[in-house]
């Protein structure tokens, strides 16, 4: 779904043959069945985020963790999306808004002027990415616009995922990396997963077309009931893998050996990954199936498609600690010795002792640190060294929680301003007593987009 690509001429024999099998009418519009709650973790996986879309009819997505896109690009990047794509995304709730019944409908619709409009939303958070040694599983259940034949000319429903650091550049596709979870068009009963990557054109993903492989939906087509698609990155292997599923069944992957390391670097080292759905109308993909432009006076206008939710899992969270050395719990546990973490950067430090300081901390980052035992004994307090140079109604909370980035918060304690960046004191939290060993994880939570701590070093008492 991204700048800039030309037709994805490898794909065009395929879909000729399907486009001929498909009849020459739609069939009558079933109402998906009512949104469901998002399932459970699996076993030995911990929730990472998610949105299953509860709310009354005709509400926008949740402002907390959806940014509306409008408009034919974003400001200060290529025209049309940089796909071709024709339509207008706009924030109107007949085009965007919940159903009351626990799905969001994004619905392209042609106005009396004859002009298309549509939606794109994607997450507020960018930092989707599988810490070390995990696997990160991004799911959404989905019916695409039930519209196929000649009526659905031109509709391009997605599910997929863009590198963080596109978002306010808007140059750098496709080095940043996309995963395209689900795409579709023109009411084929077909789902595509792409990776896009490299250079363009060419480069190690065959760009503009990408890495992709299709099939059909199991069961019920890809417009006539709900499906489930999902996206992994294994991190737990070398060389790591990424894969695609369709109601649980695995229809393509990519391995890290496949690409060079320049470019594997390039499209997982930086921070994570941001999420979106949309359905444009027209571009290249869809002109490039059917031969020619689209859409045409036979498309039309008013089919949804209907997400009944999103989540990211990711592995090894569920209280069970990697194997490996123990760190006692008691001891002075270095911030800068985390074994994951999100948002954050390393610093020479200038407090007692020397060495380095995570640094950069925001809303949103966490650091991770594996097999840290509490013993038999239950701990009760958090103590924490920080430091703060943040603006005068800057603020933040620092909390400790077991297991999970999004876990309960056993303990926490709010910092401001400390008088510098390097100003350093000890804050102390009472904590939920524990014992046993867990992978603990220090999450930041600001109302504030800008940094407001830096951490040095923490440990557990009582």
């Amino acid at each position: 779904m991204t700048p800039p690509r030309r037709p994805r001429l490898w794909r065009r024999s395929v879909l000729a043959v399907l486009a001929a099998a498909l009849p020459a009418v739609i069939a009558a519009t079933v109402t998906p069945p009512a949104g469901a709650s998002v399932p459970p973790p699996p076993s030995g996986w911990s929730l990472v985020w998610s949105d299953d879309f509860d709310g009354a009819a005709g509400q926008s997505p949740a402002a907390a963790n959806w940014i509306i896109d409008t408009g034919h690009g974003y400001p200060g990047g290529p025209g049309n999306w940089g796909t071709g794509e024709i339509q207008n995304y706009t924030a109107d709730p007949g085009n965007v808004s919940l159903d009351g019944g626990g799905n969001l409908r994004i619905t392209p619709v042609r106005t009396a002027s004859g002009e298309w409009t549509s939606s794109r939303i994607e997450t507020r958070r960018t930092d989707f990415k599988p810490a070390d040694g995990r696997v990160l599983r991004i799911e959404g259940r989905i019916q695409m616009p039930d519209v196929t034949g000649a009526q659905a000319l031109g509709y391009w429903p997605a599910f997929w995922a863009l590198g963080s650091p596109y978002r306010g550049n808007y140059q750098n596709w496709p080095a940043i990396g996309e995963f395209d979870i689900m795409e579709n068009v023109n009411g084929i009963n077909s789902v595509w997963g792409v990776l896009h990557c490299g250079t363009n054109p060419g480069g190690a993903c065959n760009e503009t077309s990408g890495i992709g492989a299709s099939r059909a939906c199991p069961g019920t087509s890809c417009q006539a009931g709900m499906h489930t698609y999902r996206f992994e990155w294994d991190r737990s292997v070398s060389p790591a893998q990424l894969r695609w599923y369709v109601d649980g069944q695995q229809f393509h992957s990519v391995s890290q050996s496949q690409l060079d390391a320049g470019t594997w670097a390039n499209m997982t080292g930086h921070g994570g990954y941001f999420l979106l759905l949309n359905v444009a109308m027209g571009g290249a993909f869809p002109n490039g199936v059917a031969g020619h432009g689209t859409p045409t006076a036979d498309t039309v206008s008013g089919r949804p498609m209907v997400v009944d939710y999103v989540a990211v899992w990711q592995s090894g969270d569920s209280g069970t600690p990697p194997t490996g050395d123990t760190v006692d719990a008691r001891s002075t546990i270095q911030a800068e010795s985390r074994q994951a973490q999100s948002g954050t950067q390393l610093e020479a430090t200038t407090d007692a002792g020397g060495g380095q300081d995570v640094g950069h901390i925001g809303d949103g980052d966490w650091l991770r640190y594996d097999n840290v035992d509490f013993g038999g004994a239950p701990a009760t307090q958090f103590q924490a060294r920080v430091a703060s140079g943040a603006a005068a109604g800057v603020s933040g909370l620092v909390q400790a929680r077991l297991d999970s980035p999004t876990g309960q918060v056993l303990g926490s304690f709010a910092i401001a301003g400390t008088g510098g960046w390097q100003s350093w004191r000890t804050v102390p939290a009472n904590i939920t007593g524990v014992t046993g060993a867990h992978t603990v994880y220090i999450t930041f939570s600001s109302g504030q987009p800008a940094d407001f701590v830096n951490l040095n070093w923490f440990t557990f008492a009582g």
